[in-house]
């Protein structure tokens, strides 16, 4: 199946959207088309093999209305087309305003029987100023009434050029005619057909306006993308347009430059503003080796980077990808309003026929006659049902894709509300993803260096060939302490147990205690201190030869910063919270405890994450799982919805329903209250849409309804709805008792106010210093207060002077 996207023109009404939707579908080979009233855009999956684009175009075409694939220079040009139509539609209202003007007086001056403006009944006179109304003004909707009727479709044009039709001709009857043929009706309605038209396109305009700021977010990420860069060409700096840039180009960036493409920094220090991208404030501190987004702001300090992803793979086209198929997208809610627009203008039709008979024939009056069926055609409006559902879509991904929470499409934006249960993965969700080796323990000569730097040096030849973050941890301190690193042969991984190879001649393994079980050592040497130390929150890694364990690795990854306070967040949301981990149980609850979490889901291999996720679904659970890394894919795309973080990999993301760019898990709660709000407000917009129109119609056939009242109901009803989506834009997330400082000075009331902080890269090392010591099992550094906090277990005093003294070692100074 392939996708296209197409820009449509001349929909009017929700009428419209559902006659689009009926002629793509009267092709063999579609599988889905959706249409947006909003965007005016149509996204239509289907079989390459049994249609085509241009087979799919024609049927629009056919159905009375116009499209074409949307390209860079046709979109502007269109945009400058459109600003055109704008500016054209508010000088024929004002014009419209300025001859209806003259019409609705005179209704005041038969009221107020004034005499001296008397000459504004004159019915030559109303025929003169209300013609130019109906007809040159008003023409916009006897043309779309045309295309309408051909293609056998009508919407909302038709509805609008009946009815003021009906009563401008009425008029010409009853001014010119009614009296010589002595057919017992009188009255001039040309007021009615003048301002109705008048109203209509008012209600249009302000409507134009409104809908243009629904799609501020994406234009303001479209604004994001630099024209030009300034790359190495010839052994010169030359600036070229960015669609010139290619993967490999070696880009230079001044202080306030813009990044054009994703890239690596290949050398200079830098902070980059990552705002626009991830919603995060604090400049990130960039040097050789960091990768670069397109669209991010470069603080200070002069780059130079290698291109890597340019053009529609670059980060931020994907983001803008996203948004603009989440906006273009349709929630299941809206399928009721679909099935109501589909029969709308027919049906009302019918209820203005049987009006017009009713009162003719059933009360012998033909003026009450066309004023009651004029009424029913002026207030009815299908445009309110079209743009109830998708402006709120528009406006609700947006605001998430400002905040850097990225949503797949208006299906899941409904779902994530229902979401009962939170599945979060450890490694990189709860924590930092950056484990690190916290001491070697040999099972002989214990406080032997020499011994625990050979060990160190084993263990990291071992594993140098793993991509596993604790094989990382374990190399890192190997290099960090300048070992030296051998070939291995016969390298084997066992995902979730470990590895096996050969190290100079003798066959070694490093894994869990179950993978050495599994071939054959025994553990039970070791079962004491591996207790001792999974219980402080660390996993353990075991280094064994072919016969018996010689090592154990303790390594622990940080929690982050707001992982705690965002896990509380949801846990006062109502949300079952879970962490799911390879770790074993003793070591997956000492952390689990340390994040606020009492569901935990340990020792579950990669392949059993999705199962588990299976579980709580047959449950009669809504779960929500949240991952960064490749083995997350599986769950990810089992979970009612996916939420991948934006640090993570790029499988995940392509799993996920939902992307966090910021990777921070109070975000979580913030998308779920988006999609509630959201909901909120789609509710509300189709509420008023079905209650305006079942409440109207009626009071307008029983006569109840002047049809200048009637066209003004109509015409701002649409107006109303918008309105209410924007709305959204005020978007704030729910607070809950326990705010963030809260939380710290319940679970971190040790503080250390630390001096000569600057920067991200210095809040990471104080608090990298600051978790080495044993004790501290957790560290925050607030930067804008110049403090750390900590939480401590054990001999509080001993433990902040050990700290101090390693934040000191750091070149920092505490107080």
């Amino acid at each position: 199946m392939e996708i296209v996207q197409l820009n449509v023109q001349g929909m009017t009404c929700a009428s419209c959207v559902a006659h689009v939707e009926k002629g793509i579908k009267k092709n063999n080979g579609i599988e889905m088309a959706a249409v947006n009233l909003a965007t005016e855009k149509a996204t239509v999956s289907f079989n390459p093999e049994e249609t085509d684009i241009d087979k799919i175009i024609r049927s629009i075409v056919d159905a009375g209305y116009s499209a074409v694939l949307p390209d860079e220079k046709e979109n502007n040009e269109q945009e400058k087309e459109k600003s055109r139509q704008v500016r054209k539609l508010r000088n024929k209202t004002i014009i419209s305003i300025m001859l209806s003007l003259p019409l609705v007086s005179a209704m005041f001056v038969g009221i107020f029987k004034i005499e001296a403006l008397m000459i504004l009944h004159n019915p030559l006179l109303q025929l003169v100023l209300a013609t130019p109304v109906q007809f040159w003004i008003g023409s916009r909707f006897y043309i779309g009434a045309w295309k309408s009727l051909k293609a056998g479709s009508p919407g909302m044009d038709v509805l609008v050029a009946l009815g003021t039709s009906a009563a401008y001709f009425f008029s010409i009857f009853n001014g010119f005619f009614a009296e010589a043929l002595d057919v017992g009706t009188s009255g001039l309605y040309f007021e009615a057909s003048a301002i109705i038209i008048t109203l209509v396109l008012l209600g249009k305009y302000l409507e134009i306006k409104a809908k243009g700021k629904t799609s501020e977010a994406i234009k303001k990420l479209m604004g994001l993308q630099p024209k030009t860069a300034k790359v190495e060409r010839a052994g010169m700096i030359v600036e070229i347009p960015i669609s010139d840039v290619i993967p490999g180009d070696i880009i230079h960036i001044k202080p306030g430059d813009r990044i054009p493409v994703d890239g690596l920094v290949l050398s200079g220090n830098t902070a980059v503003d990552e705002s626009m991208i991830t919603g995060e404030s604090m400049p990130v501190e960039k040097q050789a080796g960091d990768t670069l987004v397109s669209g991010t702001i470069n603080s200070y300090g002069a780059v130079k980077f290698k291109a890597e992803h340019v053009g529609k793979d670059s980060v931020l086209s994907r983001i803008i990808s996203i948004v603009e198929e989440a906006q273009g997208s349709k929630a299941p809610i809206q399928k009721l309003a679909d099935k109501v627009a589909a029969v709308f203008v027919p049906t009302v039709l019918g209820i203005s026929i049987v009006t017009f008979l009713g009162w003719w024939l059933g009360f012998g009056s033909l003026t009450n006659a066309v004023v009651s069926a004029v009424a029913v055609l002026v207030i009815a409006c299908p445009c309110a049902l079209g743009l109830a559902t998708p402006t709120a879509i528009m406006v609700g991904t947006g605001i998430g894709a400002q905040r850097g929470i990225l949503i797949k499409n208006g299906e899941i934006l409904q779902a994530a509300g229902k979401v009962s249960a939170i599945v979060l993965d450890k490694t990189g969700t709860i924590t930092r993803g950056k484990p690190e080796l916290q001491e070697i323990y040999p099972l002989v000569n214990t406080n032997d260096d020499s011994e625990k730097s050979r060990l160190l040096a084993l263990a990291a030849s071992l594993e140098q060939n793993s991509e596993h973050p604790l094989a990382l941890a374990v190399v890192t301190a190997a290099e960090e302490k300048g070992l030296l690193l051998k070939s291995v042969l016969n390298f084997s991984a066992i995902p979730g147990k470990g590895i096996c190879a050969d190290f100079e001649g003798e066959s070694y393994i490093i894994g869990t205690e179950m993978f050495l079980k599994e071939n054959g050592i025994k553990t039970e040497a070791i079962v004491k201190i591996k207790t001792e130390l999974e219980n402080k929150g660390n996993t353990v890694v075991i280094l064994a030869s072919k016969e018996e364990p010689l090592a154990l690795l303790a390594i622990a990854d940080s929690i982050k910063e707001h992982s705690r306070a965002g896990i509380e967040t949801l846990k006062q949301m109502g949300l079952d919270v879970y962490m799911i981990t390879g770790d074993n149980r003793r070591t997956a609850e000492a952390i689990a405890a340390r994040a606020g979490i009492e569901n935990v889901l340990a020792e579950v291999l990669p392949k059993g994450k999705a199962a588990e996720v299976e579980k709580l679904k047959a449950s009669g659970k809504v779960v929500a799982m949240v991952g960064d890394g490749i083995n997350d894919a599986p769950a990810l795309a089992t979970a009612d919805i996916g939420i991948a973080m934006g640090a993570g990999s790029d499988i995940a993301m392509e799993s996920a329903d939902i992307t966090l760019m910021r990777g921070d898990l109070r975000e979580i709660a913030a998308a779920i209250q988006l999609s509630i709000r959201t909901m909120a407000k789609i509710k509300q917009n189709l509420f008023w849409a079905f209650f305006y129109n079942s409440i109207g119609i009626p009071f307008a056939a029983l006569g109840f309804l002047n049809p200048i009242i009637a066209g003004a109901a109509m015409a701002f009803s649409s107006v109303s709805v918008v309105s209410n989506s924007l709305s959204l834009k005020n978007f704030k997330m729910k607070k809950y008792e326990t705010s963030k400082i809260e939380h710290k000075e319940k679970f971190m009331t040790n503080k250390i106010t630390v001096d000569g902080m600057s920067c991200n890269h210095c809040k990471m090392s104080v608090e990298k210093a600051a978790l080495s010591v044993e004790s501290v099992t957790e560290a925050v550094v607030d930067l804008e207060k110049k403090e750390l906090s900590l939480a401590i277990s054990g001999n509080e005093d001993a433990v902040i002077e050990a700290v101090k003294a390693a934040v000191k070692n750091a070149g920092f100074a505490p107080v």
